[in-house]
């Protein structure tokens, strides 16, 4: 039966014989833009699809034949004689407008472009993390998606954001709480626009990945998602963000600075939450307080020298903002700070952000600390983005020709030493 409005002849081109041969015509057209050149080819022709093929192009084709090619211009010369209109017109009323492929994706990387050129205006172009966050989402086909789904502006969105972390409106106090639906208000108007799952929450993490010099994907744990937000100051739980301490002791008449006072008398590792520290101010009362990265240090530390070691915190990793808030405190109280992390690049920006931000004194980061501990044992390979050591250029250098990453536990008995002495 013929469609209302369209020739009863249309029938026959709705047969067996005409299926496959229309759909490689349209393929083909919309991939060229609806250029009549070359042929289209049907392998395994059945019956029908060979008589319709010697219909259109005249020409004989034996029963045994593989395959049939069929010039497009025979097909549309055939179509225009016998229903007057050509192929394209006929696909069309058949099976609806044809694709412009060649427009479409030629609009596609218009908009990819001016997407990318927006970005780039940001202040935080220059930065290497930002640069290299854009190349890959650039590359890996982020981007592209994005367009395609017609979610582009995201990307402006999510510099916003990261600029907004990097300081346009933070809080003037640098341990003050930013937390994510606040930062999600002011750079988007809805509060809900950074929760866990959303493709901007997801942009902004990858980027901070970047940041904190890890280019591996984003975890998809919580605590490690939370750790990214805590590295650039934003706050997801001020429950859940915790800073690890040994013999801090503390000043003040409140039930936290009592817990803590308790601990150092008897040498016990203690866990503070950025909503205690919030809610009930610690001012520690150790004047001399040494950071290290990773627990097992202080947890040696405890472990044989327990009250008669020096005050020390540790990061667990990127510090969060409980350690932030922490260290902060006890240095606007007059407490010096010895730092110290991995010899990785991420240790490297860690420690940098440190002095920059604390005045701390980095701990055992020197080009001799490390090439006398990379020389002790195997390594693994630096990995990620290559970072500076301003308070020593020799050992960022070192650690580039080297290529091999050294944990601190390697400097484990020279660093129980120097707790012991402190």
């Amino acid at each position: 039966m013929s469609t209302e409005g369209e020739p009863s002849a249309y029938d026959e081109v709705r047969g067996e014989g005409w299926t496959r041969l229309f759909a490689a015509a349209r393929r083909r057209l919309e991939r060229t833009g609806g250029a009549l050149d070359g042929d289209i080819g049907l392998t395994g022709p059945s019956e029908a699809e060979r008589r319709t093929v010697i219909g259109v192009t005249g020409r004989y084709r034996p029963e045994t034949v593989k395959r049939l090619a069929v010039p497009l211009r025979d097909l549309d010369g055939y179509l225009y004689d016998r229903y007057g209109t050509g192929l394209l017109q006929t696909l069309g009323r058949l099976h609806g407008p044809l694709r412009d492929r060649p427009a479409e994706r030629a609009d596609e990387q218009a908009r990819r472009e001016q997407a990318l050129t927006s970005a780039h205006s940001s202040r935080l172009a220059g930065q290497g993390w930002f640069a290299a966050w854009l190349e890959k989402i650039a590359a890996d086909g982020t981007l592209t998606r994005l367009v395609r789904r017609g979610d582009a502006p995201l990307l402006d969105t999510a510099v916003r954001v990261l600029e907004r972390l990097a300081g346009d409106g933070l809080p003037a106090h640098p341990s003050a709480v930013l937390p994510l639906p606040v930062l999600a208000e002011w750079t988007t108007g809805d509060t809900k626009a950074l929760v866990p799952g959303t493709p901007l929450e997801q942009l902004v993490l990858r980027a901070l990945a970047w940041r904190t010099g890890d280019d591996a994907a984003v975890p998809r744990d919580r605590a490690g998602r939370r750790a990214l937000w805590e590295s650039a100051g934003a706050i997801a739980d001020d429950l859940a963000s915790q800073v690890l301490v040994l013999n801090i002791g503390a000043e003040g008449d409140t039930v936290v600075c009592d817990w803590l006072r308790d601990a150092a008398d008897f040498g016990i590792p203690f866990r503070l939450t950025l909503h205690q520290l919030a809610t009930d101010p610690v001012v520690p009362a150790a004047r001399t307080i040494y950071v290290c990265e990773n627990p097992a240090v202080l947890r040696a530390a405890a472990g044989e020298l327990e009250d008669t070691c020096a005050a020390v915190v540790c990061t667990e990793g990127v510090p969060s903002a409980a350690c932030h808030r922490l260290l902060g405190d006890a240095v606007r109280a007059g407490a010096r700070l010895h730092w110290r992390a991995d010899f990785d690049w991420a240790g490297l920006r860690i420690t940098a952000d440190a002095v920059a931000r604390h005045g701390a004194r980095p701990w055992r980061m020197t080009a001799a600390d490390y090439t006398a501990a990379v020389g002790e044992g195997e390594s693994t390979p630096l990995a990620g983005p290559p970072a500076a050591s301003p308070w020593d250029p020799g050992l960022a250098l070192a650690m580039e020709a080297s290529g091999s990453a050294v944990m601190e536990e390697r400097l484990l008995p020279a660093l129980l030493s120097d707790l012991t002495r402190a």
